[in-house]
C-alpha cells in the first residue's frame, strides 16, 4: 500500500547549500495496517507525509502509494491520488467563515460531486465523528477536540483507503487526545490504513502498534 524505496530529500538554504532531511529511506506499510512515525519536531515527519500525498517529490528514489508512483505520476493524476487519501493536518486548516458542514463539504465540491451526494457524505462523515448536532457551528464556536473531529470528518468524507495524520493530538489535552485517538482507531478497525506522525509517546504506550522512528535522516 505504502512504499518508500531509497528516498532522499533535501531543501535549499539561503547560503546556496542544501539541508538533507531524508537519506536513502526505505519502508513498507501494508493495506489496512496501522503504524506510527515518531521523532522530534523538525526531524522530517511532515516531510514523509507530504511525499505520500505528493505535495513534495524526492530528489532520488521512489514513493509509491497504491498504484501511484512518484516518478511516473502525471500532474492530472495527483488530484485522483489525493481523493484516495485522507489527511488530518496538525494545524486544522479549517475555514473560519464556514460552518463545520461547509468545511467538510468544501473539498467534496472540488471533486465534482453533486449537491445531494455532498450533503449525504458530509452528514455521514460528521456522524461518524460524533458531530451531527454541531454541524452548523463555526470553528470559533467549537472546542479544540471538536475542531479536530471536523478535520477528521473532512479527511474521511470521500471514503479514503488511507488516512494520514500529522500530530493529530499535538494541541489537545490528554483526555481529549485519547478521545481523538480512539476515533482514529475505530476508523482503522473499519479497514483504513492508518499512518500517524506523532511525538506523543504517552499515546503510543497506551495504544501500541508498529512504530517507525526518524533518526539521523533515516526511518528505522
Amino acid at each position: 500500500m505504502i512504499d518508500f524505496n531509497n528516498v532522499s530529500v533535501s531543501f535549499p538554504l539561503p547560503n546556496g547549500e542544501r539541508r538533507s532531511v531524508l537519506e536513502d529511506v526505505s519502508f513498507h506499510i501494508g493495506r489496512s495496517e496501522k503504524a506510527y512515525l515518531v521523532g522530534p519536531t523538525g526531524s522530517g515527519k511532515t516531510t514523509v507525509l507530504r511525499l505520500l500525498y505528493m505535495d513534495l517529490f524526492p530528489a532520488s528514489g521512489v514513493v509509491q502509494i497504491g498504484n501511484y508512483q512518484s516518478d511516473r505520476i502525471e500532474d492530472d493524476d495527483i488530484p485522483h491520488l489525493r481523493r484516495s487519501l485522507g489527511v488530518v493536518f496538525q494545524d486544522f486548516q479549517l475555514l473560519p467563515d464556514r460552518t463545520a458542514h461547509e468545511n467538510v463539504a468544501f473539498a467534496l465540491y472540488a471533486t465534482g460531486k453533486s449537491r445531494s451526494e455532498v450533503k449525504s457524505r458530509v452528514t455521514k462523515a460528521l456522524g461518524r465523528v460524533g458531530l451531527s448536532n454541531r454541524h452548523r457551528r463555526y470553528p470559533h464556536e467549537l472546542s479544540g477536540g471538536e475542531q479536530q473531529r471536523v478535520v477528521i470528518a473532512r479527511a474521511i468524507a470521500n471514503d479514503p483507503r488511507v488516512l494520514l495524520a500529522d500530530e493529530p493530538t499535538g494541541n489537545l489535552d490528554p483526555a481529549v487526545a485519547n478521545d481523538i485517538h480512539e476515533l482514529l482507531l475505530e476508523l482503522h478497525r473499519q479497514g483504513m490504513t492508518l499512518f500517524v506522525a506523532t511525538h506523543d509517546h504517552r499515546l503510543i504506550k497506551s495504544y501500541p502498534a508498529r512504530t517507525l522512528a526518524m533518526m539521523n535522516r533515516q526511518v528505522v
